[in-house]
């Protein structure tokens, strides 16, 4: 049985080895996987559902919510901040671990009195003092806890690129629209005006001018055009898919049109203060700051080191016990103390710098989206008066109290309000992302969404980031 103590020890010492397995990255393989990611994945449906995300399957339409969930499925920014927040998790593994200890086989021969060889034996078993390991996990602990909230602003980030997407999308395509209707009127206000002038009853400077106006609102709508396009373009990006997997899908827009009053609550406000991610996560890595002090501070102990030891000396068994330890009499670490008291300095100016500009961007926000609010009541109560003028106009020139012109260019009037009406609400509807982003407030990213979304595992075997 001695026979088998050395394989047996050898075993003990590998069974806890871990063994490489490549996972090489394949440029075409992972464009061909990109390119092959739709709206209509299976992996995304279960997603959905397990979420509870309200629609059926396929869906009729995607609006906010559902797009947004599905950008917390795809999109590869989000799947490298959780990677990230998984590398930093790893160190804890690494922060908990107790030193080994070493063996040694010292053999010697001597010449002088047989027989020549003495075998000796020597270990050397480390003991940490002063709570090192417990600070090395409690600083492992709060990098992992700032690497969470990296990863809990990277989705709030991922959900502002898909809202501000599809209000691009939105705003595009109502203008294209209203810029249409433009364009008819101005073509029959044209159209009458070049009667008017075959007639003598105008002149020619009239004409032009409006076939000019008419030229430009065609030009306008051109960008429209275009700008959907890149809309388009700017939407598949902030999901994480392809531009083609974009097409026949069709978009709700429901809520663009609504202004919550709630985010504009004093409570909402002190909250955001105290619980943004960057500044959770900056208070985390000033924690952080603090164990790496304490951690420093418990270096200025010198670790044991026990040595038994073994020889078996011309037939004679002799055994040892050694202590050794680092005496602290060159330095006292001051060094890295120092520079440990140094970077928790600078961690709580992070912090300040950090909560004041959140307080900064807060106020702005507030600020921006109650200007605009009270700009796009304005527009509304001008565009309403504007449909009363022109339903007046029709009912004279149903009448025929009104020439045709008249009525021609109340509706070219009434278009360019509508217009106006259309970059109001824009406009509130960015003040309003602004001020979503500044507070991020659970009335927009419930709780249970950023849990979904920390649950949406790399290791899920059909997930496509893998």
């Amino acid at each position: 049985m001695r026979n088998f103590w050395p394989i047996i020890f050898g075993a003990a010492l590998l069974a806890g080895c871990a063994t490489f397995h490549p996972q090489p990255v394949s440029p075409e393989k992972t464009a061909a996987a990109f390119d092959a990611r739709s709206l209509n994945d299976d992996g995304l449906r279960a997603f959905l559902e397990t979420n509870h995300v309200a629609g059926g399957w396929p869906r009729d339409s995607w609006d906010l919510n559902g797009l947004s969930f599905a950008a917390f499925y795809y999109q590869p920014a989000l799947a490298e901040a959780r990677a990230q927040w998984a590398a930093v998790e790893a160190t804890k593994i690494t922060a908990g671990q107790r030193p080994n200890p070493t063996v040694g086989f010292t053999p010697t021969y001597d010449t002088t009195t047989p027989p020549p060889w003495i075998l000796g034996l020597t270990w050397d078993i480390p003991i940490e003092t002063a709570g090192k390991r417990g600070k090395r996990i409690e600083q492992a602990e709060h990098l992992s806890e700032a690497a969470k909230w990296d990863f809990v602003g990277m989705a709030w980030k991922t959900r502002s690129n898909v809202r501000a997407a599809l209000l691009a999308l939105y705003t595009a395509r109502e203008t294209e629209s209203l810029l249409a209707r433009q364009e008819a009127a101005q073509s029959n206000v044209l159209r009458l005006l070049e009667g008017q002038l075959a007639a003598g009853a105008v002149s020619s400077y009239e004409v032009t001018q409006a076939r000019v106006a008419l030229t430009t609102t065609r030009l306008a709508r051109q960008d429209a055009i275009g700008q959907s396009a890149q809309a388009r373009v700017q939407l598949a990006g902030a999901l994480g898919l392809p531009l083609r997997a974009l097409d026949g899908v069709k978009f709700s827009f429901d809520g663009l049109d609504q202004f919550p009053q709630d985010l504009t609550a004093p409570e909402i406000r002190r909250d955001a203060v105290l619980n943004r991610a960057d500044v959770r996560g900056a208070l985390a890595d000033y924690a952080a700051s603090q164990s790496a002090l304490q951690l420093e501070i418990a270096k200025q102990y010198p670790d044991l080191h026990l040595g038994p030891g073994y020889e078996l000396d011309q037939t004679d068994n002799k055994w040892s016990l050694g202590v050794s330890l680092d005496l602290p009499v060159l330095n006292h670490n001051q060094g890295p103390v120092a520079e440990a008291l140094a970077n928790r300095a600078a961690a709580a100016a992070h912090f300040l710098t950090v909560q004041t500009t959140a307080i900064s961007e807060i106020d702005s926000a507030l600020a921006g989206y109650d200007a605009a609010l009270k700009k796009s009541a304005t527009v509304k109560s001008l565009l309403d008066d504007m449909q009363k003028q022109l339903d007046s106009v029709h009912a004279q020139a149903q009448a025929g109290a009104v020439e045709p012109l008249t009525l021609a260019n109340a509706e070219v009037e009434y278009a360019t309000g509508a217009q106006s009406r259309l970059d109001a609400l824009v406009k509130a509807q960015e003040a309003l992302g602004q001020l979503e982003d500044a507070v991020q407030s659970p009335l927009t990213l419930a709780p249970e969404t950023i849990r979904a979304v920390e649950n949406n595992s790399l290791e899920t075997p059909n997930h496509p980031s893998k």
